[in-house]
């Protein structure tokens, strides 16, 4: 007799117009009615390209090499991008595809242990969502004042500072004298949110087909932006200044700890992992596209373009370096000041500023959309996913998306406060901290390699795209990658500093627990949910951790599972038959007597 499993899997998928092999492999395919899929694959190339090259691309990358030994950063970075970059990031983009589910549900579907991941990462993109476009909302505002012929900034009083370098500290920030002086809000930059999150509503609130449209304006438009400010820039006087400051080797850096922490933060921070996005933008995929191969090209162009992007930026920096015949060590910030305060003052300087001030900050607002509205789509696909009788109704999905932009917009308002600067680097500091990332790292990959088993999921792999991936990427789940992310989280515990806005001002003991709180908030999901979920069920701690670990019986089958169930077909079918003619619907009934037999 056919066992139960086979029985109830006979149940689902054999139809009685196609009884043969043929017809059953078929049916074994995942079906997409409800969600929806991208409509080429240029969309989706071009929706993970929007979201990881992003701000950090522009104004992090840059001054860490300046920072932390120029050519001699690329060492630890090249070691981390293929230690854990690469495959945490093929292993979300994969993840996503082979089970067609957000940042939640699949990991309830590979181990239901681990659902916890699922709500780590979501916790940390809708704490991200919350603070990433108020950025946007800064850059929206340089750029209204950048159609004037006279730069504020270089010309207003009211903007400059005779003590300070740090223009927005006087006109777009106004920053009170700590966080318990919250202060007014700003106007100005309330309309510039409002604005913001107005167009990252408009951008996928009818899901991929809004924003697989979207992205081939959001995220191309800022190449062009960046490919005619390097030419400018490499062609201005001092330019080889700030290139050799940006490139030049210093190898005894590489001594320092720091080095490589900065090193793998920026690994984890430009490739958007840890944050549910790629698993969401991967589960709109087909599910015979080569993931593997765009996973490649899409982590080399995104390093390539933070390479690129420290050429457009230090030639600048060199150039207004050159003019005002200071060290470039007095010029270059890092951060949001490289890009709101060093090089606006260095733009102004040029012949036609204002012109280059709007190439440069339509650059930096696109850049932050496309990768803002991504961690939207993210929330709301896990959203969707978890709910889809209540959200797949007629404007349902809709409606959910404003809520979630009209809560978020509502939550940022206290970062545009006198005092909202220091409430910002608090979530910058804690709420997605490479710390929170290294931490949700360790799990995915101990899940997918160890529990759920990289054999098993790279037959998965095998069974999307064709052939399976070089050896290499499963020994970093298995081995690389957890250690080295473990490694260095334990680093950054060790080498922890309590944030110090500017260097300077301390922030009070709750302003720490503030900050704690919004890292533990995702940190801790993991562990309770595991807790949670063994104490639900019933059975020796052995069992229960069998039956957790299982994954669910919908999950596509690979040519290996259908081979097997298809020689107890063949055997068996054939008495089945005998016993139970197939009905209309297209199954043959097995009664729970002969099932377990």
């Amino acid at each position: 007799m056919l066992p139960t499993v086979v029985s109830s899997w006979l149940h689902e998928t054999v139809e009685c117009e196609k009884p043969n092999s043929v017809a059953v492999l078929d049916t074994l395919k995942p079906v997409h009615l409800e969600r929806g899929q991208w409509g080429n694959k240029v969309e989706f190339v071009l929706s993970v390209a929007g979201e990881i090259i992003g701000l950090g691309n522009v104004w992090r990358f840059p001054y860490l090499c300046y920072k932390n030994g120029g050519g001699a950063f690329f060492i630890p970075y090249l070691i981390f991008l293929f230690t854990c970059g690469i495959p945490v990031f093929f292993l979300e983009t994969a993840l996503g595809q082979y089970t067609s589910e957000g940042g939640v549900t699949c990991w309830r579907k590979i181990t239901p242990l681990f659902e916890g991941v699922g709500y780590a990462t979501q916790v940390i993109v809708a704490l991200l969502n919350f603070y990433y476009i108020i950025v946007l909302a800064w850059a929206i505002f340089y750029l209204s004042y950048s159609f004037t012929w006279d730069l504020p900034w270089l010309t207003n009083h009211v903007w400059l500072s005779v003590n300070s370098n740090h223009t927005c500290m006087r006109r777009v920030l106004r920053i009170s004298s700590g966080i318990d002086n919250i202060g007014s809000l700003n106007w100005d930059l309330v309309l510039c949110l409002a604005i913001a999150w107005i167009l990252v509503y408009f951008c996928i609130w009818k899901g991929v087909k809004s924003t697989g449209k979207v992205v081939y304006f959001t995220a191309t438009f800022p190449y062009i932006m960046l490919c005619i400010l390097l030419i400018r820039g490499v062609t201005l006087p001092g330019a080889f200044i700030g290139i050799k400051f940006y490139l030049y080797p210093d190898l005894s850096r590489l001594s320092d700890p720091q080095v490589w922490m900065d090193a793998g933060t920026q690994i984890f921070f430009s490739y958007a992992i840890c944050l549910g996005c790629l698993t969401a933008l991967g589960s709109y995929n087909k599910y015979n596209n080569n993931c593997y191969r765009d996973c490649l090209s899409l982590c080399f162009l995104n390093s390539g373009t933070s390479f690129v992007a420290g050429f457009a930026i230090f030639s600048i920096l060199g150039f207004m370096s050159y003019e005002q015949n200071v060290p470039i060590s007095e010029v270059a910030e890092s951060g949001p000041g490289l890009a709101f305060i060093a090089y606006p003052r260095a733009v102004s300087m040029m012949p036609f500023s204002p012109l280059w001030a709007c190439f440069f900050f339509i650059m930096i607002v696109f850049l932050g959309l496309d990768s803002q509205f991504v961690c939207v789509e993210s929330l709301v696909t896990a959203m969707v996913d978890m709910y889809p009788k209540t959200f797949r109704r007629k404007n349902r999905r809709e409606l959910f998306i404003l809520a979630v932009a009209i809560f978020s917009f509502l939550m940022g308002l206290i970062m545009l406060t006198e005092g909202g600067m220091y409430v910002f680097q608090l979530f910058d500091y804690y709420a997605a901290s490479g710390m929170c990332l290294l931490f949700v790292a360790v799990f995915e990959t101990v899940c997918i390699a160890w529990i759920y088993g990289a054999d098993r999921f790279y037959d998965n792999i095998e069974d999307m795209i064709g052939y399976r991936p070089g050896p290499i990427i499963k020994y970093c789940w298995m081995f690389f990658t957890p250690a080295t992310c473990l490694g260095t989280f334990a680093f950054s515990l060790i080498k922890y500093t309590p944030l110090k806005y500017n260097n300077e001002y301390v922030y009070p003991w709750w302003g720490y627990g503030l900050g704690w709180l919004l890292a533990l908030s995702s940190m801790l999901c993991v562990p309770l949910w595991v807790v949670i979920k063994m104490c639900s069920v019933e059975g020796t701690l052995k069992e229960r951790f069998i039956i957790l670990t299982t994954p669910s019986t919908d999950l596509p089958k690979t040519k290996k599972e259908q081979e097997k169930l298809l020689a107890i077909f063949a055997a068996d079918g054939d008495s089945l038959r005998q016993r139970h003619p197939p009905t209309k619907e297209g199954y043959f009934p097995v009664n729970e007597k002969e099932s377990n037999c």
